[in-house]
Protein backbone atom coordinates (compact mmCIF):
# COMPACT_ATOMS: atom_id res chain seq x y z
CA UNK A 1 0.00 0.00 0.00
CA UNK A 2 1.27 3.49 -0.85
CA UNK A 3 -0.01 7.02 -0.99
CA UNK A 4 -0.36 8.31 -4.56
CA UNK A 5 -2.95 11.08 -4.12
CA UNK A 6 -3.60 13.63 -1.41
CA UNK A 7 -6.34 16.25 -1.72
CA UNK A 8 -6.98 19.78 -0.58
CA UNK A 9 -10.14 21.75 -1.21
CA UNK A 10 -9.87 24.96 -3.22
CA UNK A 11 -12.39 27.68 -3.98
CA UNK A 12 -11.28 28.12 -7.61
CA UNK A 13 -9.36 25.44 -9.51
CA UNK A 14 -7.87 27.78 -12.12
CA UNK A 15 -6.65 30.22 -9.47
CA UNK A 16 -5.29 27.31 -7.43
CA UNK A 17 -3.48 25.88 -10.45
CA UNK A 18 -1.79 29.22 -11.08
CA UNK A 19 -0.79 29.63 -7.42
CA UNK A 20 0.52 26.09 -6.97
CA UNK A 21 2.48 26.13 -10.25
CA UNK A 22 3.50 29.75 -10.90
CA UNK A 23 4.13 30.70 -7.27
CA UNK A 24 4.94 27.55 -5.30
CA UNK A 25 6.69 25.86 -8.22
CA UNK A 26 4.75 22.62 -8.56
CA UNK A 27 4.05 21.13 -12.00
CA UNK A 28 0.61 20.23 -13.36
CA UNK A 29 0.38 16.45 -13.70
CA UNK A 30 -3.27 16.01 -14.69
CA UNK A 31 -5.76 18.57 -15.99
CA UNK A 32 -8.83 16.70 -17.24
CA UNK A 33 -12.13 18.56 -17.79
CA UNK A 34 -15.08 16.87 -16.06
CA UNK A 35 -18.13 19.03 -16.70
CA UNK A 36 -17.83 22.27 -14.76
CA UNK A 37 -14.79 21.08 -12.80
CA UNK A 38 -11.51 19.32 -13.54
CA UNK A 39 -9.51 16.38 -12.29
CA UNK A 40 -6.55 18.59 -11.46
CA UNK A 41 -3.33 17.43 -9.83
CA UNK A 42 0.11 18.93 -9.27
CA UNK A 43 3.40 17.29 -8.34
CA UNK A 44 6.80 18.34 -7.15
CA UNK A 45 9.24 18.88 -10.03
CA UNK A 46 11.75 17.06 -7.81
CA UNK A 47 9.54 13.93 -7.87
CA UNK A 48 7.28 14.05 -10.96
CA UNK A 49 6.15 10.45 -10.45
CA UNK A 50 5.58 10.93 -6.72
CA UNK A 51 2.50 11.86 -4.72
CA UNK A 52 0.00 14.01 -6.62
CA UNK A 53 -1.81 16.81 -4.84
CA UNK A 54 -5.44 16.96 -6.01
CA UNK A 55 -6.79 20.51 -6.17
CA UNK A 56 -10.35 19.51 -5.32
CA UNK A 57 -13.26 21.93 -5.77
CA UNK A 58 -14.94 22.85 -2.48
CA UNK A 59 -18.41 22.90 -4.08
CA UNK A 60 -19.74 20.25 -1.69
CA UNK A 61 -21.23 22.09 1.34
CA UNK A 62 -19.48 19.71 3.75
CA UNK A 63 -16.13 20.37 2.04
CA UNK A 64 -16.66 24.12 2.19
CA UNK A 65 -17.65 24.01 5.87
CA UNK A 66 -14.58 21.89 6.71
CA UNK A 67 -12.25 24.15 4.73
CA UNK A 68 -13.62 27.31 6.33
CA UNK A 69 -13.56 25.86 9.85
CA UNK A 70 -9.92 24.77 9.79
CA UNK A 71 -8.88 28.04 8.14
CA UNK A 72 -10.64 30.06 10.86
CA UNK A 73 -8.89 27.95 13.51
CA UNK A 74 -5.49 28.62 11.86
CA UNK A 75 -5.00 24.94 11.05
CA UNK A 76 -2.96 24.24 7.91
CA UNK A 77 -4.71 22.05 5.33
CA UNK A 78 -1.43 20.32 4.51
CA UNK A 79 2.33 20.68 4.85
CA UNK A 80 5.20 20.74 2.37
CA UNK A 81 8.81 20.01 3.24
CA UNK A 82 11.46 22.44 2.02
CA UNK A 83 15.24 22.20 2.18
CA UNK A 84 15.84 25.84 3.18
CA UNK A 85 12.82 27.44 4.82
CA UNK A 86 14.38 30.89 5.16
CA UNK A 87 15.27 31.04 1.46
CA UNK A 88 11.78 29.78 0.51
CA UNK A 89 10.15 32.31 2.85
CA UNK A 90 12.13 35.16 1.22
CA UNK A 91 11.39 33.92 -2.32
CA UNK A 92 7.66 33.59 -1.68
CA UNK A 93 7.43 36.87 0.22
CA UNK A 94 9.00 38.63 -2.78
CA UNK A 95 6.29 37.04 -4.96
CA UNK A 96 3.61 38.58 -2.72
CA UNK A 97 2.68 35.46 -0.73
CA UNK A 98 1.14 36.31 2.64
CA UNK A 99 2.48 34.36 5.59
CA UNK A 100 0.49 34.03 8.80
CA UNK A 101 3.56 32.67 10.58
CA UNK A 102 7.16 33.53 9.73
CA UNK A 103 9.79 30.77 10.04
CA UNK A 104 9.70 29.62 13.64
CA UNK A 105 11.84 26.97 15.30
CA UNK A 106 9.83 24.28 17.11
CA UNK A 107 12.15 21.60 18.44
CA UNK A 108 13.76 19.73 15.54
CA UNK A 109 11.71 21.52 12.91
CA UNK A 110 11.38 25.07 11.61
CA UNK A 111 7.98 25.91 10.21
CA UNK A 112 6.12 28.72 8.51
CA UNK A 113 2.49 29.07 7.43
CA UNK A 114 1.21 30.77 4.28
CA UNK A 115 -2.18 31.62 2.79
CA UNK A 116 -2.65 29.91 -0.59
CA UNK A 117 -5.34 32.46 -1.69
CA UNK A 118 -7.71 29.53 -2.37
CA UNK A 119 -9.10 29.10 1.14
CA UNK A 120 -6.23 27.24 2.80
CA UNK A 121 -3.33 27.75 5.13
CA UNK A 122 -0.29 25.73 4.07
CA UNK A 123 2.55 24.85 6.40
CA UNK A 124 6.12 24.76 5.13
CA UNK A 125 8.64 22.94 7.26
CA UNK A 126 12.33 22.13 7.35
CA UNK A 127 13.75 19.34 9.49
CA UNK A 128 16.87 20.14 11.52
Amino acid sequence: MRIRLASIFVDDQDKAQRFYTDVLGFVTKMDIPMGGVKWLTVVSPEDPDGVQLVLEPNSNPAALAYQQAIFEQNIPATAFEVSDIHREYERLTQLGVVFTKAPTKAGDVTLAVLNDTCGNLIQLYQMA
